[in-house]
């Protein structure tokens, strides 16, 4: 069994920066693919960026070059980068763990983009 805790989350104004962490309970987090999705209210839960066991990585249309996701396997924990944050990037995210067939959710931090 795998818990994933984010933490993070906030209010900022629009062009700043945070940044998303999610710690990862339980073993072998480095075999598993980690992701970060994110849900606007009123919307559905979307993929904003996925990270492989190899380090290989993929961005929502969206976030490209705003946004970077990392792991440290040694740590056990993902992150993701975003920067020049705009209104509409405001959700609740949430980290995401896949290896085969299991996948593991976290219970999501709040990012407002606002004024």
């Amino acid at each position: 069994q795998v818990q994933l805790v984010e933490s993070g989350g906030g209010l900022v104004q629009p062009g700043g920066s945070l940044r998303l962490s999610c710690t990862a309970s339980g073993r072998g987090f480095s075999m598993y693919a980690m992701g970060w999705y994110r849900q606007a209210p009123g919307k559905q839960r979307e993929l904003v960026a996925i990270i492989s066991s190899s380090g290989s990585t993929n961005y929502a249309d969206s976030v490209k070059g705003r946004f970077t996701i990392s792991r440290d396997n040694f740590k056990n924990t993902v992150y993701l980068q975003m920067n020049s944050l705009k209104p509409e990037d405001t959700a609740v995210y949430y980290c995401n763990g896949k290896r085969t067939v299991d996948t593991y959710w976290g219970q999501g931090t709040q990012v407002t983009v606002s004024s």
